[in-house]
């Protein structure tokens, strides 16, 4: 038997923590006197008044949960929080329409950055503070958040952890989940401020450092300029952030080693190893696109071909050059580059490098088994097996990833003439990338598509943030029988 008691009184208390930020989101608005005020207060008093109810309705719940109350909790709050967190677009008159202003918000909790807004200049600050917080709450994980809280509440949270960390494994740096949790916040929080002040220090305004240093570190993709990152030509703030969009999509666990020197464990980390190899690889190659079909310098083809396979690899989606205008070659890799993600562990989407490195390893080891038949050859990641289940879920992964994402296509073509734009709004909204190709690039957005294209455009972007089987248990019947 489900525990909705239990469900109702963690959503309730969840949305209490949604109307504190969006509390805070009200203070930026009065701070610069703009028209999103009263938007953002009634948002928040409505969120809380909701929340409130629900938590004091549940309040006599019983604290246990087990994997399916925890697999309901964490697919209804990122739809709960973000039907909840549309209504400051709503009420501030920033958005007009539901449908546009969900598919902002889902796309802001679910760090992807696809947007549908034409004029972001034209937005008041409160209401782009709020944009930019959704994605730094949604990128280490609304769940994340809240486990060094629950046990507050006699509720234990790791079947929540377990259905909300990205990656085949969830690390622990602590035998208390909820001192990892409190672990990988406090390192977030951490990076944050350091971006935010090197940001400030290199010529952006305060509230724009801040903006982008949520952004960045969620590997959303928001900004507050219609140019993104391309608004600035500083060479300076774009290396900065280059910086900490790598760091955002390398495991939290080892910065948390390399924040305490232990450097020797993280490059004998086999998955970050590749991680830079991927980067290294993938910006050479992009490079010598720019160098030879572009003409450009090669201080400027660097910085710029660095910068765009970084933020499309971590699936941050920040842009400084319209990829579109690159020669096929350039832009084929940028659409490769949509598939892959960042570590496992890191706020990034997508399919993830230790599944692509293990897939790549299984295949060779495959090889070499028609060749050797007899022989045990196991696949090894630093140095241990892999157990046998762990790859079994990882190729299930693959399978299903790739089945969702071309049955996508199909359905977004019945909507878009255009296949580029099909087939890429499909691989940047699965991703959680942003940008797309076609009518929905780097200096476009889904703004023209139409209301059902965008709700199941929204649809993906939240299978993609929880890793697909988080949301896909829910629709088999196996999981509704006591």
């Amino acid at each position: 038997m489900i525990n909705k008691k239990v469900i109702i009184q963690i959503i309730g208390f969840l949305l209490i923590i949604e109307a504190f930020f969006m509390f805070l989101s009200f203070g930026v608005a009065l701070i610069y006197r703009e028209g999103d005020a009263l938007g953002l207060l009634y948002s928040t008093l409505i969120t809380l008044v909701v929340g409130g109810l629900l938590f004091f309705l549940a309040r006599k719940s019983n604290p246990q949960i087990l994997k399916r109350e925890g697999y309901i909790i964490v697919t209804l709050v990122w739809i709960v929080f973000s039907f909840f967190g549309s209504l400051p677009f709503i009420l501030s008159g920033s958005i007009p329409g539901f449908t546009n202003a969900f598919f902002e918000t889902i796309s802001g909790f679910t760090t992807t950055g696809s947007s549908i807004l034409n004029d972001i200049e034209s937005l008041p600050h409160g209401i782009l503070f709020w944009r930019s917080i959704t994605q730094w709450i949604g990128g280490m994980g609304i769940i994340v958040l809240t486990i060094a809280i629950l046990p507050v509440l006699g509720i234990g949270g790791m079947q929540l952890y377990a259905a909300e960390v990205p990656g085949p494994t969830p690390d622990k740096l602590h035998p208390r989940i909820r001192e990892t949790a409190k672990r990988l916040w406090a390192i977030y929080l951490i990076f944050t401020l350091a971006e935010a002040v090197l940001l400030w220090a290199g010529g952006m305004s305060l509230f724009d450092a801040i903006c982008h240093s949520f952004t960045t570190m969620a590997t959303g993709g928001y900004s507050t300029k219609q140019a993104s990152i391309g608004h600035w030509d500083s060479a300076y703030i774009q290396y900065v952030i280059i910086f900490f969009m790598f760091l955002a999509g390398t495991n939290f666990t080892l910065s948390y080693f390399g924040l305490h020197f232990k450097l020797g464990k993280i490059f004998k980390d086999e998955e970050f190893r590749w991680y830079i190899g991927f980067v290294v690889f993938f910006t050479i190659l992009v490079l010598s696109a720019l160098i030879i079909f572009h003409n450009n310098p090669f201080g400027e083809a660097f910085r710029i071909a660095l910068f765009q396979v970084v933020s499309i690899i971590t699936t941050t989606g920040y842009v400084t050059a319209d990829y579109l205008q690159w020669v096929p070659f350039a832009g084929v890799i940028i659409f490769i580059l949509m598939f892959f993600g960042g570590s496992t562990g890191s706020t990034g989407g997508s399919i993830k490098i230790m599944r692509i490195m293990l897939v790549m390893k299984n295949g060779y080891f495959e090889l070499k088994r028609l060749i050797h038949p007899n022989a045990v050859i196991p696949v090894r990641y630093n140095g241990h097996a892999v157990n046998s289940k762990i790859l079994t879920n990882i190729l299930v992964f693959f399978s299903i990833y790739i089945l969702i994402f071309g049955v996508s296509v199909i359905v977004m073509s019945t909507m878009e003439p255009s296949f580029d734009t099909a087939l890429s709004s499909v691989a940047t909204t699965l991703g959680n990338v942003g940008p797309g190709f076609g009518s929905v690039g780097p200096m476009d957005n889904f703004y023209h598509l139409p209301a059902f294209g965008k709700w199941f455009l929204s649809f993906l972007m939240l299978i993609g943030r929880l890793e697909l089987f988080t949301v896909l248990v829910l629709f088999t019947p196996m999981f509704w029988k006591s």
